[in-house]
């Protein structure tokens, strides 16, 4: 691959008696592998072993070293306990598999190693094995930190060097990822987001280093969440088979760029989170399969070790070295990108044992149970390694179903996740709103049933990629009436959305309301914002996000019941429901009123809390964003006219299809510059 990629592309036995034996060098022809200058000491094997070593990717893998004696090179190191022979392949040896033959370490660990002298930065290499059924495989060094461009498969020797610049944002994290604070997330799959227009090539690390931190700081959204960016050989997988644990894909550039790219979004106040995939791994013959001629990686037994549905092995969770392996992969991630936060992909899959498997499929752990023991361990290690070295940062689960405390503290009972995704209320939120308005009353538990379980976990809202794949349409386009009511319904949708509990994440193109489902092959419709009925709805998702960071309201409580209160939930007869959002300061009160009818509702009394103006702070209907232009007049005077168990109360016009949200409290006086 190029040095310095611009555009980025779319495709797709010999055994060592110890150093106090006479032989610290291999002579093979001209060239030498010395063994004289391993990076591994007795404490790194015993960790690895024990499965507690969290900094892996600083001993195995390739390394530049210097010699005692003053000579530099790499220094090579590989898990492969039952090859029969591991050598080092390349470009600076004619690939030839018996030039530069490693060495297995006298301790047991499995570990093969040696230093070749004069290797540079760009050599392309592999690990050439002769493995347990003495077959020659050329394998991908599984710490590798950059690869060629698929359909290529060779580890670059590589060791980035950028000179971060944010500092600022570093010293300052803690206080945007609490999980007191205000979250929305602009979640994207970095190689469609945009094209270049002459060519349809994606845009590289550098180019969406200028872009994508500035739209998403124009927007008002604090973190963007990355599918995943670790290397990956087929990029229709986008990027969920992942095979580099320690690369992000050359497809768009190099380690550096990357960092570039990370970097530019916290100088723009953003938060950088990452899909990270320790549940599966695909079953390429180059990558971790088999990778020594017998399940290393993986488990053996297919009832544990191989996933049905996506074709791909799983995780041995039970074998220590690879529990250190798999840790490692985060903490590099935080360490080296300075990335703010990870997103653990399919946790349901890792949790059960008959995850997507019919009876007889699958095998009961050792207590008769469908819970995948080893699993839950490595979770809880994961999280608390993860928070213990970084604890100004988040983990967040991809976890689909009811399993109890998955973000409560692990010395709770807790798996120890920060976030987890609000499955349940996706589900039905989408399904609720796809009715005909005229079903709506006989569907209104759907909107209503969330906030029985809203507050048993730290949830994050989540309209993703996923539901806007595979045939399940754009959003727009799963809501239903004329295309005016499409759009009324997508922008209630999304106000009920930043209203409710929880943390907000949006997937790229619902902002501004793109027709075609996503498709990892072609851009986003950014042709649709030269119309208004588009420009209306990026402009709500925008002043969504602009209220999320201007009334703590709608954020400080996201994980506590004081934060929420019922107004009417019980109005099924006309698909309206009226709610309080309130933060830590007492007095302060967001009041969000929703009418899921395409029927305005004049003279709709509704209960409040405290007498006093109450200002309208966003209607949904109004004319900027493509509505009809009702409401309330900016705001009123709470009328002595008690209602909803309140003494107080508002005579509201609702719009169609609409939510509209009033505030109550000291920013009233500051918006009218009264002391």
């Amino acid at each position: 691959m190029s040095k310095h990629p611009g555009k980025a592309r779319n495709m797709d036995k010999n055994r060592s008696t110890g150093k106090n034996k006479d032989m610290d060098e291999k002579k093979t022809g001209d060239n030498i592998v010395r063994y004289d200058a391993s990076i591994l000491t007795e404490y790194d094997i015993f960790l690895f072993k024990q499965g507690t070593h969290y900094t892996l990717y600083q001993k195995l893998g390739a390394h530049r070293v210097t010699t005692p004696d003053g000579v530099e090179g790499v220094f090579f190191a590989v898990w492969a306990p039952n090859a029969r022979s591991v050598s080092v392949v390349g470009d600076f040896n004619q690939w030839n598999a018996t030039t530069h033959i490693l060495n297995i370490r006298w301790d047991g660990s499995g570990i093969w190693e040696g230093f070749i002298p004069g290797l540079t930065k760009w050599n392309l290499y592999k690990f050439h094995l002769v493995n347990s059924q003495g077959q020659h495989k050329d394998k991908m060094d599984p710490f590798s930190t950059l690869f060629e461009i698929a359909p290529r498969t060779s580890s670059i020797l590589h060791w980035p060097d950028y000179e971060w610049q944010d500092g600022q944002w570093m010293s300052e994290r803690s206080r945007h990822n609490a999980l007191a604070a205000p979250w929305s997330v602009y979640e994207l799959h970095l190689g469609s987001w945009k094209h270049h227009w002459d060519d349809g090539l994606s845009l590289s690390y550098r180019e969406l280093a200028e872009e994508l931190p500035q739209y998403c700081k124009e927007m008002g959204f604090t973190a963007v969440e990355m599918l995943p960016v670790m290397e990956h050989p087929f990029y229709g997988s986008w990027g969920y088979q992942t095979l580099g644990y320690f690369a992000p894909s050359s497809r768009y550039g190099t380690p550096e760029d990357f960092m570039a790219l990370v970097d530019s979004l916290h100088r723009n106040g953003l938060a950088v989170i990452l899909d990270w995939v320790p549940s599966h791994f695909p079953t390429d013959d180059f990558g971790l399969a088999r990778y020594d001629g017998t399940a290393l990686f993986e488990h053996e037994d297919p009832r544990r070790g191989y996933h049905p549905d996506w074709g791909s092995y799983i995780f041995n969770y039970g074998r220590n070295e690879v529990r250190s392996y798999l840790i490692s992969s985060a903490i590099y991630w935080l360490d080296r990108y300075h990335v703010d936060g990870l997103r653990i992909d399919a946790v349901a899959s890792m949790l059960y044992l008959d995850y997507s498997r019919k009876h007889g499929e699958w095998e009961p752990n050792v207590h008769g149970g469908r819970e995948n023991l080893e699993a839950i361990s490595f979770l809880r290690d994961l999280n608390k390694e993860v928070y213990g070295r970084f604890p100004d940062v988040q983990t967040i689960a991809e976890e689909s179903t009811d399993w109890p405390m998955v973000t409560r503290p692990v010395f709770l009972g807790g798996l120890g996740f920060g976030m987890k995704w609000n499955m349940c209320w996706m589900h039905d939120a989408l399904s609720y709103i796809s009715h005909e308005p005229i079903h709506r009353s006989y569907h209104h538990n759907q909107l209503t049933f969330s906030i029985w379980y809203a507050f048993s976990e730290n949830f994050m809202l989540p309209i993703s990629h996923d539901e806007v794949v595979h045939g399940k349409g754009s959003l727009v386009n799963k809501m239903p009436g004329d295309w005016w009511q499409k759009r009324a319904n997508l922008r209630l949708l999304l106000g009920f959305m930043w209203t409710h509990p929880g943390k907000k994440l949006l997937f790229m193109g619902c902002e501004f309301g793109q027709g075609l489902e996503w498709n990892h092959n072609t851009a986003l419709e950014w042709h649709l914002l030269n119309m208004p009925e588009f420009q209306g709805i990026r402009q709500w998702v925008r002043d969504l996000n602009d209220a999320l960071r201007r009334y703590p309201a709608l954020y400080e409580r996201d994980f506590t019941p004081d934060g929420f209160r019922w107004i009417d939930c019980s109005d099924w007869q006309k698909s309206i429901i009226a709610f309080l959002r309130r933060g830590e300061a007492d007095g302060e009160y967001l009041l969000a009123v929703c009418n899921f009818t395409p029927a305005p509702r004049d003279g709709y009394r509704t209960g409040v809390p405290q007498p006093g103006f109450w200002k309208e702070i966003l209607n949904s209907d109004a004319s900027v964003y493509g509505g009809s232009g009702l409401g309330n007049s900016g705001g009123m005077e709470a009328d002595s006219v008690p209602t909803h168990g309140h003494d107080q109360s508002l005579l509201l016009t609702l719009p169609p299809l609409s939510i509209v949200v009033f505030y109550s409290g000291s920013q009233i006086a500051e918006d009218r510059g009264e002391s």
